[in-house]
């Protein structure tokens, strides 16, 4: 019967349940189990339906009839007045109107017993912190912090981001009506939540503190935040970021030999420093031509326009095509890419090649690194 009401809930007509007799471990079982349903029929909550010849005395169907009563036979409440109760309980001395429409998703979900990004119906908790720390990210209170203190500070515990970030993400971005990759983890940070910023990483014609780094030095490692400390003894002739640590020691080790351009790992989806030493980088450079090699899929072309908007100016792929995922690469899955997010980036092709049916993904290591070609740029 509870199974009926679940049905019920997620707006099944007429539900019906199909007994399974032979699974009850005994006749004793079963006759307990016809039972508890005629007490369910006799009080005009479901209706029997027997069998016919030798199954004549064995129920082989039961239909869901009137739900107020099961409701009161099992002594279980609607999923609707649970849901409100509970967002009632989480709403308590909170502020949180921008969010108004995710509520009202969250009251449908739950009404009809259903998880709400993750989170289970009557979840208070969860819910009530996820609310706490979105709010926190766009009041701009996670600034300077790392992963888990800023989450112990507004959460109470310094895992609570960590476990709620999709719910999270989920309401910040609909919110400040931004898009993002699928991967909650990559949104934070480039929102400047990490666990601790990876350090920035950097092969070229560099200067560290007036000190040149020497050319058999493949390349040096710095805080982000100390870009400031970076500068170069000559022009670099292109600006290559990679996403993959990989891909960026090959190619820091198998091409420009006399380090004539700069290469920076981005550290994966790039942190908020990463991202700002970046800017830093090409506002010193301007004239000088930016790159980006990332893996050939959704999440690569997120981490390009991220570093897109970070140079501020074009940036060109490098070795990343739809003809090269084609050649190598593996069927795409479950890809929620929208080309229209792309319609100012030079990835733009390879965003509309993503939508479209029988598209392949390729990762970057499957690529030996090349030299970029600055007469190629976009």
């Amino acid at each position: 019967m509870n199974d009926l009401l679940d049905r019920h809930e997620s707006g099944v007509a007429r539900p019906r349940a199909y007994p399974d007799v032979d699974g009850f471990a005994d006749v004793h079982a079963v006759d307990r189990f016809d039972r508890r349903l005629r007490h369910a029929e006799l009080a005009g909550a479901i209706s029997i339906v027997k069998g016919k010849g030798r199954q004549q005395d064995v129920t082989t169907r039961v239909d869901l009839e009137n739900p107020e009563r099961v409701y009161r036979h099992l002594g279980r409440v609607p999923a609707r007045d649970a849901a409100r109760v509970a967002l009632e309980a989480v709403l308590s001395g909170l502020d949180v109107t921008v969010f108004s429409s995710d509520l009202e998703e969250v009251a449908s979900a739950w009404s009809s017993n259903k998880r709400w990004s993750g989170l289970a119906p009557g979840d208070r908790q969860g819910l009530r912190t996820s609310l706490m720390l979105a709010q926190a990210i766009l009041d701009r209170r996670h600034e300077g912090l790392d992963f888990r203190t800023f989450s112990r500070r507004v959460g109470g515990d310094s895992k609570a981001l960590e476990t709620l970030q999709q719910p999270i993400v989920r309401l910040v971005t609909r919110a400040l009506e931004a898009s993002h990759d699928g991967d909650p983890r990559a949104y934070l940070s480039s929102l400047g939540l990490d666990r601790f910023g990876p350090p920035l990483l950097l092969a070229g014609p560099v200067v560290l503190d007036d000190m040149v780094v020497p050319r058999t030095l493949p390349y040096i490692g710095l805080p982000a935040t100390s870009i400031g400390r970076v500068s170069f003894t000559e022009t670099p002739t292109y600006v290559l970021t990679v996403e993959n640590q990989t891909s960026f020691n090959r190619q820091v080790l198998e091409t420009d030999p006399n380090r004539k351009g700069l290469i920076i790992y981005t550290g994966g989806y790039p942190s908020l420093d990463i991202q700002r030493a970046i800017s830093s980088i090409a506002a010193s450079l301007p004239e000088t031509p930016f790159f980006h090699w990332s893996d050939i899929d959704p999440e690569g072309i997120w981490i390009f326009r991220t570093v897109e908007r970070a140079v501020g100016r074009p940036v060109s792929p490098h070795l990343m095509t739809a003809a090269l995922a084609e050649a190598g690469g593996s069927p795409l899955t479950g890809s929620k890419i929208k080309s229209a997010d792309f319609a100012q980036s030079a990835v733009a092709e390879l965003a509309s090649y993503f939508e479209r049916p029988g598209a392949r993904w390729l990762e970057q290591e499957e690529l030996d690194p090349i030299e970029p070609d600055p007469s190629s740029r976009t």
